[in-house]
């Protein structure tokens, strides 16, 4: 009977400097994952936040003057002189809230649907300066734009900004490997954006009661972002291939949605890092669904531009992929046709 021989090895072993190299790159990645991540929430404080302070100049120069040594540059006052002008502001989203010094009983006047994180630093600014028996203290506090009674601490909207933009990214994903045509790839991008709109927005107003508002609004902001997302990096793989999945994921992932601000609010942001959060689709996305949500569509130019731009950007980029494809094809079966004959 003959002896078998042993099976014989396929591949070495990876040389140590390989392995090692290895290492130092996962290393890379996970810090750079922990610092996109934890950094904006570590670093998080106030910055220039819109507020107004209704009442006489004198008291209001008071109130200026005492937020000012509480917290150096933490707020950008407006004077107003009366409480409907400071109403105004507030369901505009010009400003997050106000101190009103004009009626009988000074009172915070907060927007918890707009930030809950502001609301809560406006009512302990206030108890701080009653407590420091400041001139014309805020005694009361009255949210104007409250989060439903369901989700009184928002955190549905807050946690849905990162589903929505792993759905842009796997919806890219998918479209590009079950789908062939740059047309046809938009419009499922499309129709992907619109379908999960409803979808989301459904979940988040009627299930979890984190919404209010018109849904179809509400739909149209959760499709909008999605849209931004997924054209995005459609147009990205359409010009680089995988590489530009990977562009499209990081870009999106570990530097929009940190920066979208959304569990508290772009001013509360460490730097410039607040104002490039809402020039990306999650910090846009999120500004433009509370504005649907809680303030009957108000201030929304900013977002509704910034979205549109990148759907625009994704758009051009999935043309531009498509007819150099299509050159190249052309080409192709033209050399094809030239050494056949």
């Amino acid at each position: 009977m003959t002896p078998r021989a042993p099976l014989a090895t396929t591949s070495r072993p990876s040389p140590w400097p390989q392995t090692a190299g290895t290492v130092a790159l996962l290393t890379a990645i996970t810090s750079m994952l922990l610092i996109a991540f934890a950094w904006p929430s570590a670093r998080s404080s106030l910055h220039d936040v819109p507020i107004a302070v209704a009442g006489p100049t004198s008291a209001a120069g008071q109130v200026r003057a005492a937020l000012d040594q509480r917290a150096p540059g933490g707020f950008d006052i407006t004077e107003v002189a009366d409480t409907a002008a400071a109403e105004q502001l507030i369901r505009d989203r010009e400003v997050y809230g106000a101190i009103d010094l004009s009626t009988g009983s000074p009172q915070v006047i907060v927007a918890s649907a707009g930030s809950t994180a502001v609301a809560q630093t406006l009512q302990s600014m206030a108890a701080g300066l009653a407590q420091a028996s400041q001139p014309a203290a805020p005694s009361g506090v009255r949210d104007i734009a409250a989060l439903p009674a369901d989700d009184p601490r928002g955190a549905g909207l807050s946690a849905g900004a990162m589903p929505l933009v792993m759905g842009g990214l796997m919806g890219a994903v998918l479209l590009t490997r079950l789908v062939r045509g740059s047309g046809r790839r938009v419009t499922g991008a499309l129709g992907y954006s619109i379908c999960g709109g409803l979808a989301v927005a459904a979940i988040l107003q009627f299930w979890f009661g984190s919404l209010s508002g018109n849904y179809l609004a509400n739909a149209g902001a959760v499709a909008s972002t999605i849209a931004a997302t997924s054209l995005t990096i459609l147009g990205l793989e359409s010009l680089l291939g995988f590489a530009g999945i990977g562009i499209g994921a990081v870009v999106m992932m570990l530097v929009g949605n940190p920066l979208s601000g959304t569990s508290t609010a772009p001013e509360m942001l460490p730097g410039w890092s607040g104002m490039l959060g809402q020039l990306m689709p999650p910090g846009a996305g999120g500004q433009l669904l509370r504005s649907t949500a809680f303030f009957e569509g108000r201030g929304i130019a900013q977002a509704v531009t910034v979205l549109a731009a990148w759907v625009a950007l994704g758009a051009v980029l999935c043309l531009i992929g498509g007819l150099r494809a299509r050159r190249t094809a052309e080409l192709s079966s033209t050399l094809t046709e030239a050494v056949a004959a």
